[in-house]
C-alpha cells in the first residue's frame, strides 16, 4: 500500500486495527495523517504522539473532548454535514473541519448541492474548512474491476462537484477496496489492508491475511463435527462466518464455532485453530491485545489501546 499510495496520499484509517503500535509503523513509512472513527481514537493517537494530523471522519454533537485534544497541541479535523454538527464543532473548540458529502452510500454526508452552504456556515463560525470528504463504501467489495471503477467514478464526480463549491486542499475519500481506482481523491482513507479479512481477500486485493483469532477445539462429535471456543462475542459477523483452515464452518453461537473437517483433515480436543475473521474492524474491537508471531514464537504483544468511545 505504501508503494501504491506514498506519503500523504494515504491517510491510514486506525479503526481497522485500533493499535497505536501499528500506527507508528505506518507513520514510519511516511503516512503521518490518520483517519479516526471515534473520539477515543483521536485522544489515544494524540496521547501516543501521533497527533500531527488527525481526521475524525464522523459527525459528533459534542466536540468538547476533541477541542481539548486540539487545545493540547494536536491537529484535529472534524467531519460536518449539517448546521447542528457545524455548531457542535465551533462550540467544542475544534478549529478545522471537512464537509462530509453523501456520494451514494446512504449514511452520513450532506447533499452535494448543499456542500458550499455548509462550508460558508463553518467559515462564518471561525472554522477553517480544509476541503471535502466522501466515502464510496458501497463500492469496496465490488469484485468486477470495471464495475468498481465505474461506480467509483460516479461517486467521485459528485464529490469533485462539491469540492468546487467548498474549496480547500483536501479531497478525502476511498478505502482498501478502491485504493487503485480512486485517483480523484487527494488522499485515500484505507485501513483494512494492514491486517485484512476474508471479505476483502475474496474481492481479489493483493494484501495478505495477517490477523487470525486463536482458538482451541473444546469438543468433538462422533457425528463428524468439532467445536472451537470462539463465537459471536469474539468475531465481527456482519460479513459472514469466519474461515477455519482445514474445516467447513457450520455456524457460530455466543461462545462457540461449529465446523466439520474437510477431506483428509481431523481435529481433536485440545487442538489450536486459527480463525480468519470475515470483517477485521469489529473483530479487533472485541479484543484487548494482539500477539505478533513468527511461526510458533510470540515476538511482541501490542495492546489494542484505541478501543472504546
Amino acid at each position: 500500500m505504501s508503494a501504491a499510495l506514498p506519503g500523504r496520499r494515504l491517510r491510514p484509517h486506525v479503526k481497522a486495527h485500533k493499535t497505536t503500535a501499528l500506527a507508528w509503523l505506518q507513520a514510519a513509512r511516511g503516512h503521518t495523517g490518520f483517519t479516526c472513527a471515534t473520539v477515543r481514537e483521536v485522544e489515544g493517537m494524540a496521547a501516543a504522539g501521533l497527533g500531527t494530523d488527525l481526521l475524525l471522519a464522523n459527525e459528533v454533537l459534542d466536540a468538547r473532548r476533541l477541542g481539548a485534544v486540539a487545545e493540547a497541541g494536536a491537529c484535529v479535523t472534524l467531519a460536518v454535514d449539517s448546521e447542528q454538527t457545524v455548531e457542535a464543532a465551533a462550540a467544542g473548540g475544534v478549529r478545522e473541519v471537512v464537509v462530509d458529502v453523501e456520494v451514494g452510500l446512504p449514511r452520513c454526508g450532506c447533499d452535494p448541492a448543499d456542500a458550499g452552504r455548509m462550508a460558508d456556515l463553518a467559515r462564518s463560525k471561525g472554522l477553517e474548512v480544509r476541503g471535502v470528504m466522501g466515502y464510496e463504501g458501497r463500492v469496496m467489495l465490488v469484485e468486477d474491476p470495471e464495475d468498481r471503477l465505474a461506480q467509483t467514478r460516479t461517486a467521485m464526480e459528485l464529490l469533485m462537484a462539491a469540492h468546487a463549491d467548498v474549496g480547500g486542499e483536501l479531497v478525502s475519500a476511498g478505502g482498501t477496496g478502491t485504493y487503485r481506482e480512486n485517483t480523484w481523491a487527494t488522499e485515500v482513507q484505507a485501513g483494512s489492508y494492514a491486517l485484512m479479512d476474508t471479505a476483502y481477500t475474496a474481492a481479489g486485493l493483493p494484501f495478505e491475511q495477517a490477523l487470525t483469532v486463536l482458538a482451541r477445539v473444546v469438543s468433538t462429535s462422533p457425528k463428524g463435527w468439532a467445536v472451537a471456543d470462539l463465537g459471536l462475542k469474539s468475531l465481527g459477523m456482519d460479513h459472514g462466518n469466519p474461515t477455519v483452515p482445514g474445516g467447513l464452518v457450520w455456524f457460530c453461537s455466543d461462545e462457540h464455532t461449529t465446523f466439520s473437517p474437510l477431506d483428509g483433515e481431523s481435529f481433536a480436543v485440545g487442538d489450536l485453530v486459527r480463525a480468519l475473521p470475515a470483517h477485521v474492524d469489529p473483530t479487533v474491537a472485541l479484543h484487548e491485545r494482539m500477539h505478533l508471531i513468527d511461526g510458533d514464537d510470540v515476538v511482541e504483544t501490542w495492546p489494542v489501546d484505541l478501543r472504546g468511545w
